[in-house]
């Protein structure tokens, strides 16, 4: 699953939907009972789509287009979208994309316009009661090539809903200069509800398995950087339903949040800034 910035795409489940029996006395003869109306089963399908603007486009700690030189930074705007299939009661698939669309540099873009990345995701989750277990292979595919990543995920659901992210880059085609890798992120989120605001505050914390991913260890100007502790960020994250719009069209939202990175040079050596803020606007439907 797309985690640039550890945070966001969460999906919903389809409410269930019922018909209703009823009965019919003949005009003559006998009373018969009607048939009783066809019972819809709960769909296998659910999905997640938003349409976001965000202030820094932050990949596992990376500021990747410099928007840490100022708090609005140079905005982003990201599309997504993703589908589960419910295989078994345990076992699901999923399937989804990610796009980053802006004008932050002036070199062509290798899909036309100001769309500057397409991602696309596959894989799938189980469930062992409260513990979920998640492999996903991502195509992050910019600069005129393919970075490839394979993610192993584990999250429990309670109070804290800690998660464990294994992010592994197994190849790389484009202009990123990164080594392949390994970055683990463990992360822990609670949410509560305000009224009709729900509220959720997401921590993260990055460590690096690997020495030179967010370096650039060939070229001219060759620029090592460390394995260690990478980055911390700490958000809040709110969301407010749109009731106003029928259900028939999903369950609609219009969420945003703030989050606050602490980076370390040695290891994401890039960054404008070791310390900055993001934030982030949108509208999205769960289906």
């Amino acid at each position: 699953m797309k985690n640039h910035s550890i945070g966001n795409i969460r999906l919903a489940a389809l409410t269930a939907v019922f018909g209703a029996g009823a009965s019919s006395v003949a005009l003559a003869g006998t009373p018969e009972p009607a048939p009783m109306a066809p019972i819809a089963e709960e769909s296998a399908v659910s999905g997640s789509l938003s349409f976001d603007l965000n202030s820094h486009f932050v990949s596992y700690g990376a500021d990747v287009w410099g928007g840490a030189r100022s708090f609005g930074g140079d905005s982003t705007f990201n599309p997504s979208l993703e589908l589960s299939w419910a295989m078994t009661d345990n076992f699901s698939l999923v399937l989804g994309t990610w796009w980053d669309m802006n004008d932050n540099t002036a070199l062509s873009s290798s899909f036309g316009g100001d769309l500057q990345e397409v991602d696309v995701w596959a894989g799938g989750s189980y469930a062992f009661g409260d513990l979920s277990v998640s492999a996903i292979y991502q195509a992050w595919m910019y600069g005129g090539g393919t970075e490839h990543i394979v993610d192993i995920g584990f999250s429990y659901d309670c109070f804290l809903s800690p998660s464990l992210t294994i992010h592994n880059r197994v190849g790389n085609t484009t202009s990123n200069p990164g080594d392949n890798g390994t970055v683990l992120v463990a992360g822990i989120e609670h949410g509560f509800d305000l009224g009709p605001v729900s509220f959720g505050i997401p921590v993260n914390v990055g460590f690096f398995l690997t020495d030179d991913f967010h370096g650039a260890p060939g070229g001219l100007f060759p620029v090592n950087s460390d394995s260690g502790f990478g980055y911390a960020s700490i958000g809040l994250n709110a969301s407010y339903p749109l009731a106003f719009i029928n259900d028939k069209y999903g369950e609609w939202d219009i969420h945003g949040g703030v989050t606050y990175f602490h980076t370390e040079s040695d290891v994401i050596p890039f960054n404008p800034s070791d310390t900055f803020f993001t934030w982030n606007v949108g509208i999205g439907c769960s289906f």
